[in-house]
C-alpha cells in the first residue's frame, strides 16, 4: 500500500495532538471493531475555531487524516469547519488508498460531533445545523 509523502508526514509528525482542557466541544467517533477511534476537541471564540486537538487510536491513515483535518479547520469559522468534507481531507493529503478512505470520513464526522457537542452545550439543538453524525458502522467491509 503506497501512501503519499503528505500522509507519511502527518502520520510521523502529527499536528495538534492532545486534548484541550475545558474544551467547548468534544466529539468522538469510530468503532472498536474497525480499530479506528477519533476524539476531537475544539475551543471556539467568537464563532471561530481558535484551537483544535485530537486523539486518535488507529492506523497511520487515521492519524494522518485527523492531523490534516485539524490543520484545515484551525482558525476557521464553525460554518467553514462544518463544510469540510472527507474528500477535501483526502485531496489535502494527496490521496489515500481506497481501503483507507473511511479514515477521512471519520475525521469529517469527528469535527461534526465536536461542533454538535459545542452547540448542545450552548443550549442549541445541533441536528438542524450539523445534521446526523454517522459512526463507523458501515465502513469496515475492508476488514
Amino acid at each position: 500500500m503506497l501512501y503519499s509523502d503528505k500522509v507519511l508526514d502527518h502520520f510521523t509528525n502529527p499536528r495538534n495532538v492532545g486534548e484541550i482542557e475545558n474544551a467547548d466541544g468534544i466529539g468522538e467517533v469510530g468503532n472498536a471493531k474497525c480499530g479506528d477511534i477519533m476524539k476531537m476537541y475544539i475551543k471556539v471564540e467568537n464563532g471561530v475555531i481558535a484551537d483544535v486537538k485530537f486523539k486518535t487510536f488507529g492506523c497511520g491513515a487515521a492519524i494522518a487524516t485527523s492531523s490534516m483535518a485539524t490543520e484545515l479547520i484551525k482558525g476557521k469559522s464553525i460554518e467553514d469547519a462544518l463544510s469540510l468534507t472527507n474528500k477535501a481531507v483526502v485531496e489535502a493529503l494527496d490521496g489515500l488508498p481506497p481501503v483507507k478512505v473511511h479514515c477521512s470520513v471519520l475525521a469529517e464526522q469527528a469535527i461534526k460531533a465536536a461542533v454538535a457537542d459545542y452547540y448542545t452545550r450552548c443550549g442549541i439543538d445541533p441536528t438542524p445545523i450539523v445534521g446526523e453524525i454517522h459512526t463507523c458502522d458501515g465502513c469496515c467491509e475492508h476488514e
